[in-house]
């Protein structure tokens, strides 16, 4: 398909698809003469991905580059291929480790990763987003006066890992490796807002189902 085609397609303006070009965002097209290149199903794809990264997840351009940078890097294995693409992603701040519900949520979280048995989490601790988020999370909760921890938070991520069971399935449907992680990146931007939103809902369920509507 022609650019103009391709707009159409994905309804993203033929001036934004030249900037994603310019960017690198999107991979340059079949050149078919010295002003004309043609484009094909992989482009649509990846332009998909791209406008879902910036419009629903917010992810700044140079974020997205470096993300898709992973994406692309079919030398790397499917763990550090995925790891990479999903760490690229905006995080959290590092947490300061001279406060002491800091201190404290790294004791509880570690507490937990040894009572669920998550011998690969542990190893990652000091490399990985999702430990420092959660630490942070920890952290906020005690400094607040709530004593949340590897107790509380275990069922929790017991129900976390059926999900992440669920996730991975999903993944594996898909054929090739591109399609694998840029699926798991779908998921960090599109899967989390959903798994918030029917949270919500199953406590207004719930809330509504013991309290009523009073």
């Amino acid at each position: 398909m022609r650019l103009a085609e391709l707009s159409e397609h994905s309804g993203v303006s033929t001036a934004t698809i030249k900037y994603y070009l310019r960017e690198g965002l999107l991979p340059p097209g079949r050149q078919i003469n010295a002003t004309t290149a043609e484009y094909d199903e992989e482009h649509l794809r990846r332009l998909r991905l791209v406008r879902a990264m910036i419009q629903v997840g917010r992810v700044p351009v140079a974020k997205v580059r470096e993300v898709l940078g992973h994406v692309d890097d079919d030398s790397l294995g499917r763990s550090i291929r995925l790891g990479a693409a999903l760490w690229a992603l905006p995080q959290v701040p590092e947490p300061d480790e001279d406060d002491e519900y800091v201190r404290a949520a790294h004791q509880e979280v570690t507490t937990l990763l040894d009572r669920l048995g998550w011998e690969n989490a542990k190893q990652l601790t000091t490399i990985s987003p999702a430990y420092r988020s959660l630490v942070v999370a920890v952290a906020a909760f005690r400094r607040l006066g709530y004593e949340w921890g590897a107790e509380q938070l275990a069922p929790y991520a017991e129900l976390m890992h059926q999900t992440a069971v669920l996730d991975l399935d999903n993944l594996e449907t898909h054929p090739s490796e591109a399609e694998r992680v840029e699926f798991a990146i779908l998921g960090a931007i599109l899967n989390e807002p959903l798994l918030r939103s029917l949270h919500r809902l199953a406590q207004e369920e719930e809330s509504t189902r013991r309290y009523g509507f009073e």
